[in-house]
């Protein structure tokens, strides 16, 4: 590359970076979904906006694959035995019908506005994708991952992910000319997965065996990243070799790095990259839209919008149905699984630039697709007002622990000020440590130290679960808000009735209902609670060793 062209490559990223910031603040402070906030403000700088981005830089399109693939690499790391076993009767069943119910449709629909069939089956498939990143946060934050239909929400999305693996591999056979692929090209497809499946495999293997205890006792988190981005980097290229799509390698990379103890530290290392490339990918889509578009089709563009989301909904809704829930908490659920979603853009941006997908079809696409993530909060909120209702009876079973768990084992949920400094000096006295937030940024500095942590909502019993607190000999909860402090404590003494539970509040009147609920010792912030908490927890342990050596 000579200078003039990184010179022009540095300021075409500089902004597309700039513009990104500049979208993500306004989306927090509007409290919607960064995925909007970039694509718009790619709309903005873009072809059909202020036109500060060229309408073929194959720099940018580099790196927007890139972004493809951490995001992807994110998806397949969350894979673990566990989760699938969870959700596995919701997977086998609603996700399915989902996928069939919306993508048989779209794709007839496709094909009657005139796109050819390989185009049609491809916008078909990427229409029935919702997005996982955004369902996924708002269950979180309200708290209903655990409920009947988060559950079976979930197990709807975690199947769509998996299908986004033979999706991806159908796209080589949808691309050419217009002749439908042959009977020997979906042979010689399957092998050539067949063979990479089994290679990954075995590389899981050796990894678990011997790879992830060695780079676990380096306690180095720069060999860790090295070590991940070589693992991504390494499947990727072997997947290109066999001649399947790199975005298969990135997801058989985090399926390899899934469900070890590296993993939590892994995803929250590389979460800086995933963002930033994730943003670099969602601003560079964007670029392609053409808002005046609309001017000229107004009425298609809105029927669009809310012939998909009726759709959608309706497709969610039968799915969710045949696994169990009443029909009007099926519909308020299958409002919120009615946008499309991150990976939708992925399938749809590979067909346009294979040439089968036109950029005037990609455009009404894009409008629609940001028609229904703009509407999801509204149509998320109103509809799981119709999921409070007795839909099914809840069959997962909580363990009570009657014996003591590992009493060196402490449990910190909420990483603020107070709790950083508990994490610090629980650490200091030898005490192995799980640390829980909601935000991965907060666990990061502890995930580089080789501490154990884990971002989820403590809420949710299955996030308890995780954390090991039924082997747990203390849990700290130290969340700023006294309300959120006592669901988690109720939650704390339904999977482990017999832990000790130090819970810090703001205000001393919170203090005798924290105590009935469970708790065994309360510090609030009116007493100066720093101070407190720390000589607690050391007292604690101070009288364990002398219980020790007395026995």
């Amino acid at each position: 590359m000579e200078l003039p062209e990184v010179s022009e490559f540095v300021k075409d990223l500089l902004i597309i970076l700039s513009a990104g910031l500049v979208a993500g603040i306004v989306c927090r402070k509007l409290k919607l979904s960064l995925l909007i906030g970039y694509l718009v403000v790619g709309s903005v700088i873009g072809v059909g906006g202020l036109n500060w981005i060229p309408a073929e830089d194959h720099q940018m399109e580099l790196l927007a694959e890139t972004g493809a693939l951490f995001l992807l690499f994110a998806v397949g790391i969350e894979f673990s035995r566990s989760e699938l076993a969870k959700l596995g009767k919701f997977l086998v069943t609603a996700g399915p019908v989902q996928m069939l119910a919306v993508a048989i449709p779209l794709t007839l629909m496709a094909r009657w506005m005139g796109l050819e069939w390989n185009a049609a089956v491809l916008a078909g498939c990427a229409g029935a994708l919702s997005s996982t990143v955004l369902v996924f946060r708002a269950l979180i934050e309200i708290g209903q991952t655990a409920t009947p239909h988060g559950l079976r929400a979930l197990g709807v999305l975690l199947f769509q992910d998996i299908a986004l693996v033979p999706l991806l591999l159908l796209v080589p056979l949808l691309i050419g000319g217009g002749d439908p692929p042959t009977v020997l090209d979906y042979v010689e497809l399957g092998l050539k997965s067949l063979l990479f499946i089994a290679t990954v495999v075995i590389v899981r293997s050796f990894m678990h065996r011997f790879v992830i205890a060695m780079m676990a006792e380096l306690r180095s988190v720069e060999i860790v990243v090295l070590f991940a981005l070589c693992v991504l980097g390494g499947t990727c290229w072997g997947a290109y070799l066999l001649g399947l799509p790199p975005a298969i390698g990135a997801l058989a990379a985090g399926v390899t790095l899934s469900g070890t103890r590296l993993t939590k530290q892994i995803d929250t290392i590389l979460l800086p990259y995933r963002e930033t490339f994730a943003a670099v990918f969602f601003v560079t889509l964007g670029t392609l839209l053409r808002p005046a578009a609309f001017l000229y089709e107004p009425v298609l563009l809105t029927l669009g919008v809310v012939g998909m989301l009726t759709l959608k909904t309706c497709g969610a809704a039968l799915a969710l149905r045949v696994s169990g829930l009443n029909w009007k908490a099926a519909f308020g659920m299958g409002l919120g699984l009615a946008q499309l979603g991150e990976f939708s853009f992925l399938l749809v941006s590979k067909g346009v630039s294979e040439g089968i997908i036109s950029h005037e079809d990609y455009n009404r696409m894009l409008f629609i697709a940001l028609g229904t993530l703009i509407l999801t909060p509204l149509l998320l909120k109103f509809g799981l007002q119709w999921t409070n209702v007795d839909g099914v009876v809840v069959n997962d079973k909580i363990r009570s622990k009657t014996e003591r768990g590992d009493r060196r084992r402490a449990v910190v949920i909420g990483i603020g000020p107070i709790g950083r400094q508990l994490a610090n000096r629980l650490n200091n006295l030898g005490v192995e440590l799980v640390l829980v937030d909601l935000s991965p940024i907060n666990l990061h500095p502890f995930a580089q130290q080789g501490i154990s942590t884990l971002a989820g909502d403590a809420r949710d019993a299955s996030v308890l679960e995780k954390a090991l607190i039924d082997e747990s000999g203390l849990v700290v909860i130290a969340i700023p808000t006294d309300d959120l402090a006592l669901q988690v404590l109720r939650n704390v003494r339904k999977v482990n009735r017999t832990v000790k539970v130090l819970v810090r509040c703001r205000f001393e009147a919170c203090i005798s209902q924290l105590i009935s609920a469970g708790a065994s010792q309360v510090v609030s912030e009116e007493q100066e609670a720093s101070g407190p908490l720390l000589r607690w927890c050391e007292q604690h342990f101070e009288t364990l060793e002398q219980e020790t050596v007395k026995s």
